[in-house]
């Protein structure tokens, strides 16, 4: 009785030795530059969101914020340098769905990492809903016209998304499946290009974030549909939401983007960086401008994150294996 005694009591001794590191660790944090990568090149939507998040993370933790855009495989090469990088809060991901939710998904065995396993969740930043946008000239105004269209010419209407299994895509699989239409989806390599063809008329329709599309819209060269997100986005109030179609009821599908850590980063700095980004977006300029890009601020704490992440990689689990998406496809 007595050795087991002292066998718990050291144990007990060690294992908190271990944690006055980790407490002391989160204290001092951080003591240095703290790198963000961002898993795209430069300029783009996820590349602004986390400039302006940078911008007022280095006035709440005190440090330099350095972006770092290392593009590529899906947004799937910057991931995986965050998942080698060492496991102490001073590299991290700006991750959105795809590279972290649905890329397990398309891309499966030929992913060199588990978005599960290897990263630790810090929180969601903001939720972006797309814009439902279609050629001037297409035969409808509203979501219903073109569902009733579509049900009449099938395969007829072209859609167009930045590339195979990303979330724009996935908003035009889930809007076949609901409605009960089958159109023909048309990969592009970047918003640009769509929104360009959208508004010659070469495809009909795109879901494009409300950044990339404004101009457009504003213009008069598309016309604003819908936004995927179950209601109204508040940078757009007048552009209904498609769950606001009777028959479309249970459509929701947005985009969003997260910070990560690698997934040994200890829990006492995760906690400390959950709170900057958390003060970060209490600002009324931040939430300014990420709403200007077309983003909700949605900060979480790490266990609502990592839950956020779970349900919604349920439904794109699903939608993949409805449409049958591979990478070829």
């Amino acid at each position: 009785m007595f050795h087991t005694l002292r066998r718990l009591a050291a144990a007990a001794i060690a294992a908190g030795a271990a944690l006055v590191p980790a407490l002391a660790t989160a204290q001092d944090f951080p003591t240095r530059p703290i790198t963000i990568v961002v898993p795209f090149s430069a300029g783009g939507g996820v590349d602004a969101i986390g400039r302006l998040l940078a911008e007022r993370l280095r006035q709440v933790l005190g440090q330099q914020v350095i972006i770092d855009n290392k593009p590529g495989a899906s947004g799937m090469l910057g991931a995986n340098a965050v998942v080698r990088a060492p496991a102490d809060g001073y590299t991290l991901l700006l991750g959105s769905a795809g590279e972290t939710a649905i890329n397990p998904y398309v891309f499966k065995s030929k992913m060199q990492y588990s978005p599960e396993k290897d990263l630790a969740p810090v929180t969601a930043v903001v939720r972006v809903p797309n814009v439902l946008i279609a050629a001037p000239k297409a035969p409808f105004r509203t979501v219903d016209e073109l569902v009733a269209f579509a049900k009449k010419n099938p395969g007829r209407l072209r859609y167009a998304s930045s590339g195979v299994g990303n979330p724009q895509h996935l908003n035009g699989e889930l809007l076949e499946e609901l409605a009960g239409v089958h159109m023909v989806h048309v990969p592009y390599r970047g918003a640009s290009g769509q929104l360009v063809d959208v508004a010659a008329g070469t495809v009909d329709l795109t879901f494009v974030s409300m950044a990339a599309a404004g101009p457009f819209i504003r213009d008069g060269r598309v016309k604003a549909l819908a936004v995927t997100s179950a209601r109204r986005a508040s940078f757009a109030p007048d552009v209904p939401a498609i769950a606001e179609t009777p028959a479309l009821a249970k459509y929701a599908l947005e985009n969003w983007f997260g910070l990560f850590a690698p997934a040994a980063t200890p829990a006492p700095v995760v906690a400390r960086l959950n709170a900057a980004v958390v003060e970060a977006l209490k600002s009324p300029e931040l939430v300014k401008r990420l709403r200007d890009q077309g983003g909700e601020p949605a900060p979480m704490s790490p266990p609502q994150f990592r839950e956020f992440i779970r349900t919604e990689s349920a439904q794109y689990a699903r939608i993949v294996e409805f449409a049958k998406i591979t990478p070829e496809n």
